[in-house]
């Protein structure tokens, strides 16, 4: 009849199903890293494996692209620290490609993927590869107002140890103490202290050997250890920065100090 409404259909192309884009399905980030911090409290490796698998699986078919970005950083972190070279330099290239693709060079994102990628690089001794990858963050980093002070600080303890790596002593010493700066105005930022302190021991000796700089590595090995009994609580992450610096610490012959964080932090994993 002449006076029907118009619908959809009489104004507009017919589409094929085929030609529309599917939507996309963005995965609970905030959930994702809930999760995955409960199993690392109690030290559940293989639970939070899984956990970042089928997680990663449901960005890719959802294409949240941004979810997939967020779960392969986090996978770099833990196959690096469960000693994993192959899959945490798989996962650190698969991320720097996505960012790569997705336009976000220049962003906040695609920095700290590049410090997570250059960390796993670092720890697996390929230190000409995550040089490039930690300037690159560094211009992102410092060209940002308002970029968190623990970013700035991580990049700064991490390239420190690349530095040293390569033999660039005065630019990793310098690195390590604008680390501490920034460490300064965190409310947990003595756990990051105390390891960068320990980072810069140990610079210290390759540079000019125990005995010349002996005076000086006990000064900030005294200053890591006070910093980590100062840690207000004892929680996953707090149990696994002080497993980390405990075998330092005892290397430089602090055996009681290394003793009491390691049963520290079996008290935390055991009671997580």
């Amino acid at each position: 009849m002449a006076n029907d409404p118009l619908r959809p259909e009489d104004y507009t192309e017919p589409v094929c199903p085929l030609d529309m884009e599917p939507s996309i399905a963005p995965v609970n980030q905030g959930r994702i890293l809930e999760k995955l911090d409960e199993y690392l409290a109690r030290k559940d490796y293989a639970a939070a494996e899984r956990h970042l698998k089928y997680w990663l699986a449901e960005a890719r078919a959802g294409r949240d692209q941004r979810g997939e970005v967020l779960v392969l950083n986090e996978m770099i972190g833990h196959y690096r620290k469960t000693g994993r070279r192959e899959e945490a330099i798989s996962a650190a290239e698969e991320a720097l490609r996505l960012t790569d693709e997705m336009g976000y060079r220049g962003s906040l994102t695609r920095a700290t993927t590049c410090v997570n990628a250059a960390t796993a690089y670092q720890a697996f001794s390929m230190p000409d590869r995550a040089i490039g990858l930690f300037e690159e963050a560094k211009g992102v980093y410092e060209g940002e107002k308002c970029v968190r002070p623990d970013l700035l600080g991580g990049l700064y303890n991490n390239m420190g140890l690349t530095l040293a790596s390569l033999g660039r002593w005065d630019e990793a010493f310098s690195s390590y103490f604008k680390a501490l700066d920034q460490m300064k105005t965190q409310p947990r930022g003595n756990l990051e202290a105390a390891v960068t302190y320990l980072n810069m021991a140990n610079a210290l000796e390759a540079r000019e050997g125990l005995e010349k700089a002996e005076k000086q590595i006990a000064e900030w090995v005294e200053k890591a250890c006070g910093l980590l009994e100062q840690t207000g609580r004892d929680d996953g992450y707090s149990a696994f920065v002080m497993e980390k610096c405990a075998p330092t610490i005892a290397y430089y012959g602090y055996f009681a100090e290394a003793d009491d964080l390691s049963r520290r932090a079996k008290r935390v994993y055991e009671g997580a």
